[in-house]
């Protein structure tokens, strides 16, 4: 059982470390600069989203992403967005194995609440 924790444990690492991240001050800048080259993510649930969201962001919660694969350009850049940045995470991966370019996916690095505390300051946080 140990074994098994571990393995996954170091697969999990593994896993994490092929995704691309992008901080919030990175993402501020392409948004600045680059905001029609960006497809941006928001896999939250609903009740989060009416809490706040980024303006630019197209919401499809984590648990619908199989039925709207269709809807993600796969000809920009994906950055994919949650609360802390792990369930985004799970999705990039998740885009990766169907088929996604991984050079074009990446994870908000600490999620939204990381922009709140550096970008948008007014942001509303949870």
């Amino acid at each position: 059982m140990i074994d098994t924790t571990l393995n996954n444990a170091k697969l999990n690492k593994t896993m994490r470390n092929v995704i691309q991240s992008l901080s919030s001050q990175q993402l501020d800048e392409i948004l600045t600069n680059q905001p029609d080259d960006i497809f941006l993510l928001d896999v939250r649930e609903a009740s989060e989203v009416s809490i706040c969201h980024l303006p630019q962001s197209i919401h499809i919660p984590m648990n619908l992403i199989p039925l709207y694969l269709d809807k993600i350009p796969d000809n920009k850049m994906i950055v994919i967005y949650c609360h802390h940045g792990i369930r985004s995470l799970n999705v990039a991966l998740y885009l990766i194995d169907n088929g996604f370019d991984e050079s074009q996916i990446y994870n908000l690095k600490n999620g939204i609440d990381d922009w709140a505390q550096n970008i948008d300051k007014t942001m509303i946080r949870y």
